[in-house]
This record gives structure tokens, sequence and C-alpha cells, in this order.
């Protein structure tokens, strides 16, 4: 499965601690992550991790155009979820192009959680078919 991961700056420490505590589950899989992500990430747990350009040089618009082609599997997204975040727009859109591909999301810990068990148990195995 591929694995996309987008963590906003506040939320990178929380990122890299989730990846930490399913770091075996992760190794498993393919993983691309913004950047700064995908640094923080790797230098925390020792993935390896495609690196795209940073968010806001056109990251978050690589995954989207991941998606959009059936390339992403999953999308872990830690926003910042501070009103008036400038990166609204372009969040919007790759949510909703994660909602028409049916890529299953997880925009904090607890919905991240839930996918990773999921992934562990199988339960996406059905995204093999539908590329």
């Amino acid at each position: 499965m591929e694995i996309a991961i987008i963590a906003h700056d506040l939320k990178k420490e929380l990122m890299a601690q989730f990846c930490i505590a399913y770091c075996g589950t992760l190794s498993k899989h393919r993983i691309c992550a913004t950047a700064n992500t995908a640094k923080y990430i790797s230098e925390a747990t020792g993935l390896q991790i495609d690196k795209l350009m940073g968010g806001d040089q056109g990251g978050e618009q690589q995954i989207a155009s991941r998606v959009s082609y059936n390339e992403i599997d999953i999308l872990l997204y830690f926003r910042d979820t501070r009103p008036g975040s400038p990166r609204l727009a372009v969040e919007n859109e790759l949510l909703r192009m994660c909602d028409l591909n049916n890529i299953p999301v997880a925009t904090n810990i607890a919905t991240a959680e839930a996918v990773i068990t999921a992934l562990e148990r199988g339960d996406f195995d059905w995204r093999q078919y539908v590329k």
C-alpha cells in the first residue's frame, strides 16, 4: 500500500510520535510525505520515505495529483486546526480528491490509529482491486 503523510508544523511532533508507535506496520508499506514531514519522521523512525516538495511549495498538490491517479491508498493528514488557515483551499481540494477516489483519510490521531489498525487487519486490501 502507498501511504501519504502530511503534518503541518504544529502537528509534526505528534505525527512523529504516531509513526514511532506504528513503525512496524508502516515499514511494510511505501510512504511518501511532504519534505519537512518526511525529514522529521525519517529522522525519528529510520523509515524509508519518498520525499516530495514542501507543503507550501506544492507538496500537497503532488499528493493530490497522486490521489487523482489512484496512486495513494491512505492519507494521514494532521492539519493545523487554528481558524483562518491560509492553506484551507488546498486542504479542501485534497480532501475532495480523496472523497472522489475513496481514499481513507485520517486528520487526527484517533482516526489515524483506527486506520492503521484496519490496515494491519487487512481491511484495505480491497484497494488493490480498485487499481
